[in-house]
């Protein structure tokens, strides 16, 4: 088999002096000794090679980017602090604009708001807001970017009680398309405002995000974990879980996996390496009704594992990371859910029976209560019908099996997207899956996202995501 040697970024003829005064951050190119380790990203299944990257360090940085790119005609890619399973914030031949470096937290408990930069993930902003018994909806993982999740949406734990990430979302600092630098809110730039809210990455770079925030249980102290039961039960779990959520009050969320047990502490030696069904509860209200709560959720069938237990929202947020380092291999597909049907629930049991690797899963995540009282046509973020956002991920440390795990992915997805109600949550979908995926996944609103695409990136300088072009 012939050998090919990676792409060499060109960057001959670019004035990257000319670029490096303008800079606060650093320019890292293929002849720095830590270019590779720049380029990489939280999938190792990734390997593009950019021009350059720029650790941006202030809003003037990712201006200065911005304008160089344009004038220059080179491509931009936007990288936040987390993952993208797709590895957009990368680009063969772009220059990335890196926000990893601009990570401060500001929490005004009077308000009850905070102030997060772009590179921010949400351990950051845990950290800060859980200290004074707060916290902003966001995901389900700590070292997830801030900045690609509230623009795709953003579905987490506390989802059912206060709504989406970017239902909180107050007030965006934005870099736009010419270099300018603008505030979208309810009341400046109420269009872009609008498309920020679920419209991914394609309307600038958001250099800093003003939220919401919401008091959480006692002082920050959630009651929460995983109870899981034999893969066996999976058909019985997932018929009472689709009847039981939708009537649970809604500081109580859950959402269902296919999993296999981690083979270490907490978990049971005897559990090790035992594929099972799944539900993560979070409650978030008062510690006095928590036992009344969660009783239903305790009691039914015949777990393997209870692990329900008070504990720091943070502890929850960040249970999974030592489980999802970065560098694994990943292949993402997705899909909304209206309900969990019978023909679904045959799907997910043939599939669960055959992960292929032990950091491989499925998970349902509901959105119901608060974000499907918001209206479809409020935000860009459509999918308001109170149902679920469906995630299949196969996940390795070996790339010798990258081939097993994205063909498990696909097969999996296959079976199952007759089942769905159409569309993804755009943080879950890959690169290669296309514009009518896209276009199907914002329903009605894609329309009116085209028509503030044309007023605020009429060229498309924003187009390594999922993208939607200018009208």
């Amino acid at each position: 088999m012939a050998i090919t040697s990676p792409p060499i970024p060109i960057t001959e003829g670019l004035p990257l002096e000319e670029l490096r005064a303008m800079l606060h951050g650093t320019v890292v190119t293929a002849q720095d000794d830590a270019y590779d380790t720049e380029r990489a990203v939280y999938n190792a299944m990734i390997d593009r090679h950019p021009a350059m990257i720029v650790r941006c360090r202030d809003a003037a940085d990712v201006i200065a980017c911005v304008r160089f790119a344009v004038a220059h005609d080179v491509e931009l890619a936007v990288r936040g602090g987390g993952h993208n399973a797709g590895g957009l914030g990368v680009a063969d031949g772009a220059l990335v604009i890196d926000l990893r470096d601009m990570h401060s937290v500001t929490v005004d408990p009077g308000t009850q708001t905070v102030r997060v930069d772009g590179g921010c993930v949400w351990g950051d902003v845990d950290h800060a807001t859980v200290g004074f018994g707060m916290a902003t909806p966001s995901g389900f993982i700590a070292s997830t970017g801030v900045g690609g999740l509230t623009l795709g949406g953003g579905i987490g734990y506390l989802t059912r009680r206060f709504g989406l990430t970017a239902d909180n979302l107050l007030s965006a600092d934005i870099v736009l398309a010419d270099g300018s630098f603008v505030v979208a809110d309810e009341t400046r730039h109420r269009d872009l405002f609008w498309a920020l809210r679920g419209g991914g990455g394609n309307f600038g770079v958001v250099t800093s995000f003003t939220f919401r925030c919401h008091p959480i249980g006692e002082e920050g102290t959630v009651v929460g974990g995983p109870v899981f039961y034999d893969l066996s039960d999976t058909p019985a779990v997932m018929r009472w879980y689709r009847e039981l959520l939708p009537s649970l009050p809604e500081e109580l969320s859950g959402w269902l996996g296919l999993v296999t047990i981690p083979p270490a502490p907490p978990f049971p030696e005897d559990l090790w390496g035992r594929k099972a069904c799944a539900i993560v509860w979070c409650y978030t209200g008062p510690h006095d009704r928590a036992e009344d709560v969660l009783a239903p959720v305790k009691d039914f069938g015949s777990p393997l594992l209870v692990g329900l237990a008070p504990m720091p929202f943070t502890a929850l947020q960040s249970a999974f990371d030592p489980l999802y380092p970065a560098g694994l291999q990943w292949y993402w597909r997705a899909d909304f859910f209206n309900e969990i049907t019978d023909g679904a629930i045959d799907v997910h049991v043939k599939y669960g029976n055959s992960l292929p690797t032990g950091h491989s899963t499925m998970h349902l995540y509901p959105i119901d209560g608060a974000a499907s009282r918001v209206d479809e046509d409020a935000t860009a973020f459509a999918y308001r019908d109170g149902g679920w956002a469906g995630v299949i991920v196969g996940v390795d440390p070996d790339p010798a099996n990258a081939v097993a795990i994205t063909d498990w992915a696909k097969d999996y997805w296959e079976d199952l997207h007759p089942h769905s109600a159409g569309g993804a949550y755009v943080n879950f979908m890959m690169d290669d899956e296309g514009a009518d995926r896209v276009r199907t996944s914002y329903r009605g609103n894609y329309a009116r996202l085209t028509r503030v695409k044309a007023v605020y990136d009429p060229t498309n300088v924003f187009h390594v995501n999922q993208n939607i072009p200018p009208a």
